[in-house]
């Protein structure tokens, strides 16, 4: 009997479609996971009948499943609505000499990339440039948005970090700078690449054995950016660092970028932001306008959303719906608070949608708030909406493949479901998430939902999530 119930515990800790075995149940893979996990699953066919079910109604942290979510809203309601891009303008300053207003609507990217092809900040620099040989202050406006430049819930120790650098209307190369260290001479600072928008105190030291373990430090708000730690020989250290005031450092940018096409300086940077609670100021009627950069397409920024998970234009679009909602009306205010005024949007689109009120609460759009609850019967019923709208088509091909891009391209590697599962990733201290639709063996499509929380740390639920689809899509 002991023989019996040996085999019966090994089988259940080997991925199902590892099995030469008939395969196990959803409900034994998903006991395989680490000991305190708790998945929730629910998985319908074309015409919404449960295939499987286990805690489908519970709620859970989604990560970036949120991002579903946002997006969802976002093509419900901003599809049809114009957006203003990037603008660069003249002001009339003291003695003559004009300032500079550079202002964002959180619509869109400029890159200061050398192969950029769209969105590019040097053609609105050059045209400035032309226009004014010399300036007053540089003035960066981001009060499109009110200053909410994070989330509520979302940990401190992601505050300066890519996942979680500030949100801001103007937005330049993501809001990230890059870092990238080389070692020195053994003993010696290692080599350091970063923008002389930081101070850089460098403690770090070259090793000619040992391990890489490099650190940063910077205080919220501080341009000094210390760097500690070790590098081995031979090695390459890179990393991308978060933005406190993407505003002030778009203005810094702005004026750099003048300055060296012999542009003189005569003022100081600036950042124009707007409180919660104050309206959206009225246009400046004394600016001149002299370049413009358009918005991205909404499809371009679902896209990008949700291939790559990428955190801040998921911010972006929580609070460009706080245009979309009734407060936003012409004969009524405009918005004084971008983030709850944008949840408020999202909400009544769900609500129309039919998802049951108790399987969602959000405080971001990104998912790095621990805030947010979802239960995989609110996704599911999301993604089954999606799907008969306008949009829907346009809405499903924004999300990752499994095997083949974005965040799942190393997953369903040499399964069944490679090429043939469409789904959101979600990844958050002590969670996991994976929502959306799949081929199963059979033909028929599924829609699903899959969510991990509490994960032991060191640990992972992932080869069990994974298993349990590639199981269900062999069994229907």
């Amino acid at each position: 009997m002991r023989l019996l119930l040996l085999a019966f515990t090994l089988a259940l800790a080997v991925p199902a479609h590892a099995q030469n075995a008939p395969a196990a149940k959803p409900a034994a893979i998903i006991a395989t996971a680490p000991a305190g996990t708790r998945i929730g699953l629910l998985v319908v066919d074309e015409k919404g009948r449960e295939v499987a079910a286990i805690r489908p109604d519970d709620r859970f942290i989604p990560a970036s499943n949120t991002k579903l979510f946002t997006t969802a809203a976002a093509m419900a309601l901003l599809a049809d609505q114009p957006a203003k891009g990037v603008t660069i303008g003249l002001v009339p300053g003291k003695g003559g000499v004009p300032n500079v207003i550079l202002a964002g609507n959180g619509t869109l990217n400029l890159s200061t990339a050398p192969d950029c092809v769209t969105g590019c900040l040097a053609p609105l620099i050059d045209q400035l440039a032309a226009k004014a040989r010399v300036v007053g202050d540089i003035i960066a406006d981001d009060s499109a948005f009110t200053d909410q430049r994070w989330s509520p819930g979302m940990s401190w120790n992601n505050i300066g970090t890519d996942s979680g650098t500030a949100t801001s209307a103007l937005v330049i190369d993501h809001n990230e700078l890059p870092i990238v260290v080389t070692p020195g001479a053994p003993g010696q600072p290692p080599l350091v690449t970063v923008s002389p928008y930081y101070t850089l105190v460098n403690q770090a030291v070259s090793v000619a054995e040992g391990e890489t373990r490099l650190g940063i430090d910077r205080a919220v708000g501080s341009r000094v950016l210390r760097l500690y730690g070790t590098i081995k020989a031979g090695a390459t250290w890179r990393d991308l660092l978060g933005l406190d005031d993407p505003a002030h450092y778009a203005g810094w940018l702005v004026a750099r970028e003048l300055g060296l096409r012999g542009v003189r300086l005569r003022g100081k940077v600036g950042s124009v932001h707007r409180a919660v609670g104050a309206a959206v100021a009225l246009p400046d009627s004394a600016v001149t306008l002299v370049a413009e950069a358009p918005a991205a397409s909404l499809s371009d920024e679902v896209r990008l959303i949700n291939k790559v998970s990428q955190n801040l234009h998921a911010e972006l679009l929580i609070r460009r719906l706080a245009f979309a909602a009734p407060a936003a009306e012409p004969d009524k205010p405009a918005p004084v608070d971008s983030l709850d005024q944008g949840l408020a949007a999202a909400r009544a689109v769900f609500e129309r949608a039919g998802l049951p009120r108790a399987g969602y609460d959000f405080a971001d759009g990104s998912g790095m708030s621990t805030y947010n609850r979802v239960s995989p019967r609110a996704a599911v019923a999301l993604l089954r909406w999606t799907a008969g709208q306008p949009w829907g088509a346009e809405f499903r091909a924004s999300l990752p493949v499994g095997a083949t891009d974005g965040t799942l391209r190393r997953r369903f590697v040499g399964t069944p479901l490679a090429g043939r599962i469409f789904a959101k990733t979600g990844t958050l201290n002590a969670t996991n998430a994976l929502s959306g639709w799949l081929i199963a063996a059979s033909g028929r499509e599924l829609t699903f939902s899959i969510i991990a929380n509490d994960v032991p740390e060191g640990t992972s639920a992932l080869a069990t999530m994974d298993s349990v689809l590639v199981e269900i899509a062999a069994q229907n």
